[in-house]
């Protein structure tokens, strides 16, 4: 019998927060889902997927180049080493990936990404021009590496080109090791614009702000300006690190958060990447405006960041996201458990994130759904999950993967983000589309081959 891969069916699927049991999908011609029916018989013509499906996940901040670097920066040489040694280091791999290189090493990353249980990846991407500083011909060009990537990998991707025009608070223009990034709104405006012309398959587009001590306030202002009734994201790296609170003191009498919050009209399409180092104050404005946080967990605590207040983030229903951001981890759940084991460390709790108050007494599914709805809103997906007209992403979990075998089926997600080491997806779909199967894409051997090409060139010195 032939079976329609448009309809399908799965012995359980998480939907509204909770697992619905045997459950009928249909996908339309657009990707999208169309209807969602549980407690059904399979029909007969239906793909009878092999496991319990999840919906995909958002990996809300992603520097693709970065992937590069995961590993090679685990050395000391001298007294002391921080997120700022680190910065200059990974420079070095900025100012030496080709496009082609950029190509090879985003296949990986997002065929990884893929097999770590996210369908989306929101780029901010401010590797722009030659190694020289000077731009392509095509100004599109790292960008077009981006949507190749994507593209072949299957990946929807969220491009947001970064205004990066000066090296700090106090300094007028960027070091010359920072030439590959410069940017002015213009720019910015005309890279958004022009992925957005492009139409590529499952490619949309908003901007990016590196950072208040990498874009002059003037900027920061024009910008926000252009984007009046753009209903696009807007993300910003904020607040990581303590130096870079001090310095905002400095040069403007006012934290990071505190100054943005006070200059800028955030709301909904704003995204706050890290806020690692925010006061109570700053989490309740954040949270009033309506914009989001994108916690980064394994990055910040490779690179010595800290803590941020989760538990206030939540009780004040801020919206939240994940990303692997640097790609030392490429797991949506491998950060899950992070984000909370973190927590458990510095408060000496345990399931820190779970709700019973709010009627979840489950960490891993209150973080899972918590980050499902914030990574959608971070991407500008209106509708996301399991749910009709959200597009038609799914994982399919490997019951029988270690961690998952024999586990209750009411567990399995306490499991999956808690339990599970190895990926334990069997199946992956973006827009109805198969990517993973088995465990396995059928040209993982050729991603591989071409990511160890570009890994010998870039580091045939070290």
């Amino acid at each position: 019998m032939t079976h329609d891969e448009s309809l399908l069916w799965a012995p359980r699927a998480w939907i509204d927060g909770r697992w619905r049991e045997r459950v009928v999908l249909r996908i339309g011609a657009d990707g999208c889902f169309a209807e969602l029916q549980p407690d059904q018989p399979p029909p007969p013509d239906a793909t009878q997927l092999s496991g319990p499906v999840l919906p995909g996940l958002v990996n809300a901040h992603s520097h693709a180049f970065q992937r590069a670097f995961a590993g090679l920066a685990e050395r000391r040489s001298g007294a002391h080493d921080d997120f700022w040694s680190w910065r200059d280091r990974m420079y070095g791999v900025a100012l030496r990936i080709s496009p082609t290189a950029l190509e090879a090493v985003a296949a990986q990353l997002y065929a990884e990404l893929l097999q770590g249980g996210y369908t989306q990846v929101c780029e901010f991407h401010y590797l722009h021009h030659a190694p020289d500083g000077q731009p392509y011909a095509d100004p599109l060009t790292m960008c077009h590496a981006l949507q190749r990537a994507a593209n072949r990998t299957g990946i929807g991707l969220t491009l947001l080109p970064v205004l990066y025009e000066r090296a700090g608070f106090a300094a007028p223009r960027l070091r010359d090791d920072q030439r590959r990034f410069a940017t002015d709104v213009e720019r910015v405006l005309a890279l958004r614009d022009g992925v957005r012309a492009a139409r590529w398959p499952l490619v949309n587009a908003g901007v990016a702000i590196h950072s208040l001590r990498a874009a002059a306030p003037e900027s920061i202002h024009r910008l926000q300006s252009a984007l009046d009734g753009d209903a696009g994201p807007i993300h910003i790296h904020i607040a990581e690190q303590t130096a870079e609170v001090d310095d905002c003191l400095a040069a403007t009498g006012a934290r990071p958060i505190e100054w943005l919050a006070r200059h800028v009209a955030l709301d909904a399409r704003w995204h706050l990447v890290h806020a690692t180092h925010a006061t109570a104050a700053e989490i309740d404005t954040v949270a009033e405006s309506g914009a989001g946080v994108v916690i980064c967990p394994s990055t910040e605590a490779n690179l010595g960041d800290g803590l941020t207040d989760i538990p206030r983030w939540l009780q004040q229903g801020t919206v939240l996201s994940i990303g692997s951001d640097s790609h030392v981890a490429r797991s949506a759940m491998a950060e899950l458990r992070l984000l909370e084991e973190g927590q458990r460390l510095a408060l000496r709790r345990r399931n820190v994130a779970a709700a019973p108050e709010a009627g979840c007494d489950a960490t891993a599914a209150h973080l899972f759904d918590r980050m499902l709805a914030g990574g959608a809103a971070a991407a500008s997906f209106a509708r996301w999950g399991l749910r009709p007209g959200a597009r038609a992403d799914l994982l399919v979990l490997d019951a029988e993967a270690p961690g998952l075998l024999g586990v209750p089926a009411s567990h399995l997600l306490d499991a999956l983000v808690f339990a599970t080491d190895a990926p334990a997806f069997a199946e992956v779909r973006v827009a109805g589309r198969t990517v993973l199967s088995g465990g396995r894409r059928h040209d993982q051997q050729a991603l591989r081959s071409a990511f160890a090409d570009a890994m010998a060139a870039l580091w045939s010195d070290a």
